[in-house]
């Protein structure tokens, strides 16, 4: 199973299960309320039937002069809904009816001290002749497992009907906040893929000529020229791997950004001497046009990187004789450093990507020196600045890139 899809397995089980413990605790500490609201209730409805048979029972045997008779014909008469009537003489000895069920009567004898019990009331009293007397009110031996039975059907029943709900959210819930991930594993794994198939080829033409190289005779010129081949894919591999430690550190939140005040005009100064003779190389003239003071608040090594990232992007794709011209201006809040070539351009079906990792677009993007990390590492830098980063292009009539810095205050 996918390990992705595993956790959001055990995500949704942890949810589950939670919810199922909540539910239990909440629904046992109601059930208890409840039954102790409907015993209470229940208490009180027994004791007034008791007391609706006393009073019923005096009345009728002061009407027929203590006759015993008229105390039954009380309990004949007197219809109480969900209710059971007993009358007892003062030894528990049943009067009406006159068969007594042996649960009422062991009920009777526990509750004779405390005048209830389960589902039983029991009331002494003395007629109006002086004759003692118990009632007893019992409830319907079912009547309580019956609602209580309803009230666990109702619960369990909301129960599903949340485990369910819980079920579909949870999953929702999980496949959204574990969609983050995926994407971050799936970024990994597509980085690890064109990491390695990066490093491979300057790796593999360095094991080469350095095989060709151990396989001849020694000859001064011949081995110049193979060291010089490996030393420049050496390099290679040497950028590439600095970029690759570059990114994973950002990524971790592990590279130091110092903060200090700096000027962005002198910093794209000293970017531009540093690429005079790349651009020389390259028979690309580089010109500086407007060149206003920019105090900003940065790092200043990872400022003079992105810079130079930027115009040796320029460089690289403006053909011999072309012009790469940079311009430096703060208004609005902030300071801005624009970078125009007349180079390859970019089309605008590759705009979206230029920013990814290892990207380099068409044929000719790709044939070219890197890896397709630069630009990644500049929005990086721009990022953590709190500077705005954005291309323009036209093929075959250049781009344009501009950077916009917060401007420091004074």
């Amino acid at each position: 199973m996918d390990p992705l899809a595993r956790l959001r397995l055990q995500l949704t089980a942890w949810y589950a299960g939670v919810l199922v413990l909540v539910l239990a605790l909440l629904g046992t500490g109601l059930f208890l309320t409840v039954r102790r609201q409907m015993s209470r209730h229940l208490d009180v409805s027994l004791r007034a039937a008791a007391g609706a048979l006393e009073q019923a029972a005096r009345i009728r045997e002061s009407e027929r002069a203590g006759a015993r008779g008229a105390v039954v014909d009380a309990v004949d008469e007197l219809h109480i809904p969900d209710r059971v009537l007993y009358l007892l003489d003062g030894d528990f000895h049943p009067i009406k009816p006159a068969v007594v069920p042996d649960w009422i009567r062991d009920a009777v004898l526990r509750a004779a001290e405390t005048k209830h019990g389960d589902r039983v009331y029991v009331e002494r009293f003395t007629g109006s002749t002086g004759t003692p007397y118990v009632a007893v009110v019992a409830a319907d031996r079912l009547e309580l497992e019956d609602e209580y039975a309803s009230l666990i059907e109702a619960f369990a029943a909301a129960a599903l009907a949340a485990m369910l709900l819980v079920a579909g959210g949870g999953s929702l819930l999980v496949r959204k906040s574990t969609a983050p991930v995926r994407r971050s594993m799936e970024q990994m794994r597509r980085f690890m893929a064109d990491a390695a198939h990066e490093l491979r080829t300057p790796i593999t033409l360095l094991r080469t000529r350095a095989e060709v190289a151990a396989g001849q005779e020694r000859e001064a010129s011949r081995d110049g020229a193979a060291f010089q081949a490996i030393e420049r894919e050496a390099a290679r591999l040497g950028d590439i791997t600095g970029d690759l430690l570059t990114l994973a550190r950002a990524d971790a939140g592990e590279w130091p950004v110092v903060r200090e005040t700096l000027y962005l005009d002198d910093a794209v100064a000293g970017a531009v001497d540093a690429a005079r003779a790349r651009a020389d190389q390259r028979r690309v003239f580089v010109e500086v046009g407007a060149f206003e003071e920019a105090r900003i608040s940065g790092d200043a090594a990872l400022v003079r990187q992105l810079l130079l990232i930027v115009l040796d992007n320029a460089l690289k794709f403006t053909p011999a004789g072309g012009r790469v011209r940079l311009d430096v201006s703060a208004r609005n809040g902030r300071a801005a450093v624009v970078v125009t070539d007349t180079g390859l351009g970019i089309p605008a079906e590759q705009l979206p990507h230029v920013f990814e990792r290892f990207y380099r677009g068409d044929r000719v993007r790709h044939e070219a020196e890197g890896a397709g990390l630069g630009l990644a590492i500049a929005r990086w830098i721009a990022d953590v600045h709190g500077a705005d980063i954005a291309i323009t292009s036209q093929p075959a009539h250049g781009t344009r890139v501009a950077i916009s810095f917060p401007l420091a205050p004074a």
